[in-house]
């Protein structure tokens, strides 16, 4: 199941995943996103770490990581230590 991401759980859930995580940018009045959500949803259940963040309810993370059109899946893995966020994306 996809973990439903806001931008009060956004750094626990996203940014310290230990797995590479798939965060999925939608609405809920966007066809296309809901002819995705199922597909994330099982790939939550076959055990991905992915979630899903509605622009609706968390425009500044959607506006922070320039989110232009929906659905925008993206993908958050962590890199080296010695870079300087130590995060990438996409």
């Amino acid at each position: 199941m996809a973990k439903v991401i806001t931008t009060q759980n956004f750094e626990e859930e996203v940014l310290k995943s230990e797995k590479p995580f798939l965060l999925d940018f939608w609405a809920t009045w966007c066809g296309p996103c809901m002819r995705q959500g199922p597909i994330v949803e099982e790939l939550g259940e076959e055990g991905y770490a992915v979630g899903k963040l509605d622009v609706d309810q968390n425009m500044e993370l959607a506006q922070q990581f320039r989110v232009m059109s929906i659905p925008t899946p993206d993908h958050f893995q962590e890199r080296s230590r010695s870079t300087p966020s130590g995060w990438s994306y996409r």
